[in-house]
């Protein structure tokens, strides 16, 4: 996983404890795979919640660009198709 995310914008006035839980679960993605990344993202997302961590729409969509890195253009899409899925059944 490239941390050069770190140096984003969005991440500069970033909490400790965010930053903390970031850089585990950077470490966590190794592979390309868009149902692997939906799952970490799902277990994350709950993990998240218990330490009482929120992250805003911005670091969020900038995180998941960060875990398409490793994809191919075939498994972003279907990333993205799985996000879409996701962030329907919030509403």
């Amino acid at each position: 996983m490239d941390f050069d995310f770190m140096n984003n914008e969005n991440f500069k006035n970033i909490s400790p404890e965010k930053l903390k839980f970031l850089m585990q679960f950077a470490a966590q993605n190794k592979s390309g795979n868009a149902k692997e990344m939906s799952n970490l993202i799902m277990n994350a997302v709950g993990n998240a919640k218990k330490e009482g961590i929120q992250f805003s729409p911005n670091e969020t969509d900038f995180i998941i660009q960060v875990l398409k890195q490793n994809m191919s253009p075939e498994e972003q899409r279907k990333a993205d198709q799985i996000l879409m899925l996701m962030r329907g059944m919030k509403k």
